[in-house]
């Protein structure tokens, strides 16, 4: 046990004939924390990416609901009338009227003949 541990302190599995195999796993655990702490670096900014983007949603989404009730005031016919009013234009007294136009009624050949 003493010697164990001893030679594991003084890396003697790293000096000895078959220490070309545990190099390689070295290496390969290296490698394997290495991509691990990429992986996570790369998660955490994709997460903090969502997170900005869902913020902006939400403030052009404020934006649009009071861009949207400025536009629907602005719709409003008593702004429009107002807004007329400076350029002495006034509403009408006397209310529209519908235009209806019939089309004429196509007559047959026959009854072009007989006219």
């Amino acid at each position: 046990m003493k010697k164990g541990v001893y030679s594991i302190l003084k890396a003697r599995f790293l000096v000895n004939e078959d220490a070309t195999k545990n190099w390689r796993f070295i290496v390969f655990l290296i490698l394997l924390a290495i991509l691990m702490i990429a992986n996570e670096h790369r998660y955490d900014q994709k997460i903090f990416r969502i997170a900005e983007l869902t913020n902006e949603v939400k403030e052009l989404r404020s934006e649009f609901v009071d861009k949207r009730s400025e536009l629907m005031k602005l719709k409003m016919e008593s702004t429009i009338s107002e807004k007329m009013k400076e350029r002495n234009i006034f509403p009408s007294s006397v209310p529209p009227q519908k235009i209806k136009i019939k089309k004429p009624i196509e007559k047959s050949f026959f009854q072009k003949l007989w006219q």
